[in-house]
């Protein structure tokens, strides 16, 4: 077999495997979602938001453990850890449907805390390859197409087998539990990362709690823009996400199961092909630039296509799927081939799965505090509205992060360029 053909063999291999993996794990998170529990309240608060509002507190709570989890995860406990953590998540799903509302809530919150460890587990697997590129946006797209297939195949559960709202969520993962075990052992035979992978992006480790506080120190200033822009993203993204029902019931699409994966599918199409294109760029210092470029091209599509959509001149559907895209094209990027060409551009001694975790840690826990505003902030507000006025806060946060960003990287870089010239004359 040869040279080109072996690789485009690994990754076949190894994006599929990956996909599959990260897109069965939605099954346990996202199905309940798409049940509306009407007229369920308990305190004060809407019963979905006090589910969606537990859920995401396990799963930033899961994010915070897994700076130090994933960041010191060993290559040998990886499919341990995998399987183990889907099985809580779907144990806790039939207990939600065992004990009666409200007190259920508490499984939701055990239900988010194992899950938030998946990504990391699965992106160490593919990071700090030259195909990075290729593998981080295929098993980023997962969780684009899968939380609108999940949702459909919940609906569906419900609609056509008489299922419960309550019980639901945990036969929609009983479904995907097989296909997740054969995709995970798939994902344990993807071969490790090569010396010629290692020379073109650094070699990747596990790191050890001074080689965490050291990086933290140094790129402060760069991470703090990072996580601000980050946290205002997750928390509208993850809005779309929970209450993709409301919003497309709100704009005429009521009791349309395909919607939600139609749309999902168009978005992770489009982002794949863009993002994808990344593989071509070898130089990781031109690649780091060239996401800030599609940070603003998210951003101003966002912001643009929601102008539109109030105006009148853009129809629904392609409104919905611009938000998506706009928040996606952003998104993507720093769940991970961000992070992997800033430790190839810089020679950052340590991980992705890190980063990540910092970022998505902050990302989840604004995602709670806007739940809770819209509960008792802006409680008269409608979802659609309340979606619009924050795709207007996302664009401007992330329009001023970005382009702090691009200066002071480019600057960075060209002082680090300066220094290793002058080491070298020595």
């Amino acid at each position: 077999m040869g040279k080109k053909q072996s690789n485009l063999v690994f990754v076949l291999h190894a994006s599929l495997a990956a996909f599959g993996t990260y897109f069965c794990m939605y099954a346990f998170r996202k199905p309940f979602s798409v049940a509306t529990f009407d007229g369920l309240a308990f305190w004060g608060i809407n019963y979905k938001i006090l589910l969606v509002i537990i859920q995401v507190l396990g799963y930033a709570l899961s994010k915070f453990i897994g700076i130090k989890v994933i960041s010191e995860l060993k290559p040998n406990r990886r499919l341990l850890y995998l399987i183990s953590l889907i099985a809580i998540a779907e144990f806790s799903l039939i207990l939600f449907g065992i004990v009666p509302a409200p007190y259920n809530m508490v499984f939701m919150f055990f239900n988010g805390l194992p899950l938030g460890m998946i990504w990391g587990i699965v992106f160490s697997y593919v990071e700090g390859r030259r195909v990075t590129d290729i593998l981080g946006v295929v098993l980023s797209s997962s969780f684009i197409v899968s939380s609108g297939v999940v949702k459909s195949v919940g609906l569906y559960v419900m609609t056509s087998w008489g299922i419960s709202e309550f019980w639901m969520p945990s036969v929609t993962g009983a479904l995907f539990f097989v296909p997740l075990l054969i995709c995970s052992y798939a994902l344990q035979k993807v071969p490790p990362p090569t010396e010629e992978d290692i020379a073109n992006r650094t070699e990747r480790i596990p790191m050890t709690a001074l080689d965490r506080k050291n990086l933290v120190k140094q790129f402060f200033f760069p991470l703090l823009l990072v996580v601000l822009f980050y946290t205002f993203l997750t928390a509208f993204r993850d809005f779309r996400d929970n209450f993709a029902r409301e919003l497309w019931d709100s704009i005429g699409y009521e009791g349309d199961v395909s919607v939600f994966s139609t749309s999902e599918i168009i978005i992770a199409i489009v982002v794949l092909l863009i993002i994808g294109a990344i593989f071509y760029i070898k130089n990781n210092f031109k690649a780091l630039l060239t996401y800030h470029a599609l940070l603003l091209l998210g951003t101003v599509v966002l912001a643009g296509s929601t102008i539109m959509f109030q105006m009148g001149v853009l129809d629904p559907f392609v409104w919905m799927v611009s938000t998506g895209f706009g928040l996606y094209i952003c998104y993507v990027p720093f769940n991970c081939l961000f992070f992997d060409r800033f430790i190839a551009t810089f020679k950052v001694k340590g991980n992705s799965g890190f980063l990540i975790y910092i970022a998505d840690a902050f990302g989840y826990v604004g995602s709670v505090l806007v739940l809770l505003y819209k509960n008792f902030g802006q409680a008269n507000v409608s979802w659609l509205n309340f979606f619009v006025y924050g795709t207007y806060a996302v664009a401007l946060i992330g329009i001023v992060s970005t382009i702090m960003l691009f200066f002071h990287f480019g600057a960075r870089y060209k002082t680090e360029q300066i220094n290793k010239q002058l080491d070298y004359g020595k």
